[in-house]
């Protein structure tokens, strides 16, 4: 009797299977999600807390500011989502998880107080038009930092460093027109909320600044 010399075939891993790293990912990518909405009505419910004597009325440069920064915020979950589901690096996707939690929350503050003072959480006039001489600010329909459609596309195409690379030097772009309008709206505004948010995302996103220069010089070095 023939005897076969081939070995079995390993089992197929588990994808619900949380010790397999294919498991742990997935399980990682599932726990951001719910964490996600978790810090969207957090946000919300803090942002309805206290009233307000008086509040920024529909055309004043506080609403301008949180309807802009709601929409370059949101492209910053976007791409910090892909980066946490595509990339194998831990630092990378520490970041990228930090950065989606953090602009998401402040999504809820923004939305909220918008609701709060009785306005529409989206503009009608074109963005930026709350910031003193904003001529130039907007290009191509884009604000300060956002990526472009084609930059976005090409994101959600790359694996491994070049993932890496193209999220790292585009979120350090994103950060610095961000900080760019939040540095305006602490010169335009005298709202408590606002410029307590304003000062934060300054902090915040020039500390990340600063993270994100030295993994990609980690990653260029390699």
């Amino acid at each position: 009797m023939a005897v076969s010399t081939e070995s079995p075939a390993p089992a197929e891993a588990d994808a619900n299977d949380t010790t397999t790293p294919a498991g742990r990912h997935r399980f990682g990518a599932v726990w951001l999600a719910a964490v996600l909405v978790f810090g969207l009505l957090v946000g919300l419910a803090i942002g309805l807390l206290g009233p307000r004597l008086t509040t920024p009325g529909d055309d004043s440069a506080e609403a301008g500011f949180l309807r802009d920064m709601s929409t370059h915020h949101a492209q910053a979950v976007e791409m910090s989502m892909i980066a946490h589901a595509g990339s194998t690096d831990p630092e990378v996707i520490s970041l990228s998880a930090d950065i989606a939690l953090t602009q998401h929350g402040q999504i809820g503050y923004m939305q909220a107080w918008l609701r709060d003072w009785h306005l529409s959480p989206t503009a009608s006039t074109p963005p930026m038009t709350w910031m003193k001489d904003s001529a130039g600010s907007v290009q191509n329909g884009l604000m300060p930092g956002m990526a472009t459609p084609a930059q976005l596309a090409d994101l959600r195409k790359a694996t491994g460093k070049t993932l890496d690379v193209q999220y790292l030097t585009l979120m350090r772009q994103h950060h610095l027109g961000g900080i760019h309008m939040a540095q305006e709206i602490l010169e335009e505004s005298d709202n408590t909320d606002v410029t307590w948010l304003a000062e934060s995302q300054v902090r915040g996103q020039q500390g990340e600044i600063n993270l994100i220069d030295l993994m990609l010089k980690r990653l260029q070095a390699t």
